[in-house]
């Protein structure tokens, strides 16, 4: 039997590149950068599988470049950066790591909405540019209660619940908008489901955990904020361009909404120059919704059990285009969506 070849877009802990290993020839990308698309394609020339970041678009280009592809193991939940209908259209499967790092993210988006309404980031930048003249102030550095205060997600899915979960030790009012509606969660934890424009109106802080479809591109723009409430503040750990930037720079430096606090970026990086780097009403973080040791490792390892299966003609545990299996004669596995 001939040997497979995986080549693996960035390190990852070992003991997910040691499974691999076992069953294929692997090469892994060695720099902190990611490769670019031309080096990528050139690496996919002569693969059989390959597991990707989010950074790494595997668009048609990419597919064209690589006649032995079988699978796309995705290290994320989320696959606006795959091509899923042109992968399925070829016959590749696309696995995916949903479920496994919903906690952390959960934990990332609460952490962002206390450092927001608190001013925590702010705090820290005027103490270390040694500007705390004031021992104490009664009129100064005010934030919102998080307590008692009404949360709105927008996308209830893994994350989402994990969110709500949270925010019910804090006795925050639950609203919800997701595509589809859930009575029995709406019951359990104490959600109540809301269309968007009266979540808008109606919450302190708005949560998005939708994917990133061309249905959801700007899904926030100027409309959306407007809705808002002055005092609101949106929380962003989805992906950067379901909100438009430049509308909530506007939005903050114009004072329609409180504060924004952001895991995801557009573009992402963000650059240097980006206006909204200067608002103190802004908390950003580089994208580490998942980024715990447990979370970053069950990722890892669940992206490198996708492939493994893949390659061995089993059921990937997650796979996004299950329907292939109908055409293979086997059944699909168990892919969820991350709302």
């Amino acid at each position: 039997m001939a040997t497979s070849h995986v080549f693996v877009t960035r390190q990852i802990f070992p003991e997910a590149l040691d499974m691999i290993a076992k069953e294929a020839e692997l090469e892994v990308w060695p720099d902190e950068y990611p490769p670019t698309p031309e080096q990528l394609r050139k690496k996919l020339a002569s693969v059989d599988a390959v597991l990707t970041t989010v950074m790494d678009r595997m668009d048609r280009a990419a597919m064209d470049a690589a006649p032995r592809l079988k699978i796309i193991s995705q290290l994320a939940v989320g696959l606006d950066n795959v091509d899923v209908a042109e992968a399925t259209r070829r016959g590749i499967l696309v696995g995916h790591t949903p479920g496994v790092l919903a906690k952390a993210t959960a934990d990332l988006t609460f952490a962002l909405l206390m450092a927001a309404a608190r001013r925590v980031s702010e705090g820290d930048r005027w103490v270390r540019n040694g500007q705390w003249q004031l021992a104490f102030h009664p009129m100064r550095w005010l934030g919102m209660d998080v307590h008692d205060a009404t949360l709105g997600i927008v996308g209830l899915g893994q994350i989402g619940l994990e969110v709500a979960k949270r925010a019910r030790g804090f006795d925050m009012t639950l609203l919800y908008h997701s595509r589809t509606r859930s009575p029995q969660v709406e019951n359990q934890y104490g959600l109540k489901y809301a269309e968007l424009p009266a979540l808008l109106a109606t919450s302190d802080f708005v949560s998005l955990h939708v994917p990133l479809t061309p249905q959801t591109r700007h899904y926030i723009g100027q409309r959306e904020l407007r809705m808002m409430k002055p005092n609101a503040i949106l929380i962003n750990v989805s992906r950067g361009p379901v909100v438009d930037s430049k509308a909530l720079y506007t939005a903050l430096s114009e004072g329609w909404i409180r504060g924004a606090a952001l895991d995801v970026t557009d573009p992402e990086p963000i650059l240097a120059d980006d206006p909204l780097l200067k608002l103190d009403n802004l908390v950003i973080t580089p994208h580490v919704g998942s980024a715990t040791v447990a979370s970053r490792r069950a990722t890892c390892l669940l992206a490198a059990r996708n492939l493994v299966a893949g390659l061995k003609g089993q059921r990937l545990e997650s796979c996004a285009n299950p329907e292939l299996y109908q055409t293979r004669g086997s059944q699909p596995g168990s892919g969820t969506a991350q709302e």
